[in-house]
């Protein structure tokens, strides 16, 4: 019996369409399992997202619970809910598949603030018009920031506007209408970066001013004289310097202020201004910052909330979240 052979251009064919074959199962193999890891590590990403949000959820919930104490009646720093968390080591508390060698971290870190140690924007305007005393206010501030206190005046007006368009909105709601559009009606001031559509604000002056300033949603609060800082001590109290507020600051740290009458009983500097400043000793907004680091998700966010703005049995009332930003 005769063998019958190829000839060796039929056998090097026949070596290039086996080894093309060979290279295009493998790239789909290969897109298969990429397309799977791509699969689990989105499923592994949302997962940690889920997670940090509930972390946070979970230190608000603490927050809340710690500022539903009485606190004496006054609110200062040296209180519990000033404390500040340090970075706290959660490994053991987050349920998740273990591997071997891996170095999973996750921490929780914040600290609360008195909202109301800042000064509130929305105390520029009542109604819709602007108050000329709260523009002085923001004039000596900005002078105490180093910035430009004309800018004082503008700021004033576009807070008067933006309420009066808020206000606009509301009845128009309540009524069922619709508003007609206006040309260059300004929107209202819900944030501190609001500022940059003021003419002449520049991104300067809305840093320097952002430890100092807060836009709280109820018109004509009070600073708190038992937290605030020497600039804005120094603002809401015509006739008071930077060095005297910044003794102010100091003295505080050894007794803090009860009540208004002692502390207006022990203020060095004195006014001719018929008008008193709008200061306290407590506070019913806070700020709740968290800072949550897990594996390779971070969360950053900052709450607004209201204390006593529920109405629970006991006399420490409630606490209710205003908004939460995320970063």
């Amino acid at each position: 019996m005769r063998l019958l052979r190829h000839p060796p251009r039929q056998r090097g064919v026949a070596v290039v369409t086996a080894l093309l074959l060979t290279t295009l199962a493998i790239s789909i193999v290969a897109s298969l399992f990429w397309q799977q890891q791509v699969q689990v590590r989105s499923m592994e990403n949302q997962r940690l997202q889920l997670q940090t949000k509930w972390i946070q959820r979970g230190a608000l919930d603490w927050a809340s619970v710690i500022l539903r104490q009485p606190f004496g009646g006054r609110i200062s720093l040296d209180q519990i809910w000033a404390t500040p968390l340090a970075e706290t080591r959660l490994d053991q508390y987050i349920e998740r598949e273990r591997v071997q060698g891996e170095n999973f971290n996750a921490s929780l870190s914040g600290q609360v603030y008195d909202a109301t140690a800042r000064y509130n924007l929305n105390n520029l305007a009542a109604g819709g018009k602007r108050d000329s005393v709260e523009t002085e206010v923001l004039r000596r501030l900005l002078t105490n920031v180093r910035q430009e206190p004309r800018l004082a005046r503008p700021i004033a007006d576009f807070v008067a506007a933006g309420q009066a368009l808020a206000q606009e909105q509301e009845q128009d709601d309540a009524n069922n209408t619709a508003q007609t559009p206006r040309k260059g009606n300004p929107m209202p001031v819900l944030r501190v970066d609001d500022l940059l559509a003021v003419q002449g604000v520049k991104p300067e002056t809305v840093e320097a001013l952002r430890p100092f300033v807060i836009v709280l949603p109820a018109q004509a609060t009070t600073v708190n004289v038992n937290t605030a800082p020497a600039e804005v001590l120094a603002a809401v109290l015509p006739g008071c310097s930077i060095s005297q507020a910044n003794a102010m600051v100091e003295q505080r740290k050894r007794i803090p202020w009860n009540d208004v009458a002692m502390f207006e009983n022990e203020l060095q500097c004195k006014s001719e201004a018929p008008e008193r400043p709008k200061i306290s000793t407590n506070s019913n907004y806070f700020l709740v910052q968290s800072r949550i680091r897990l594996d390779r998700a971070a969360l950053d966010a900052e709450s607004l909330v209201q204390k006593g703005s529920l109405t629970n049995v006991g006399p420490a009332g409630g606490v209710s979240v205003i908004w939460t930003r995320q970063n």
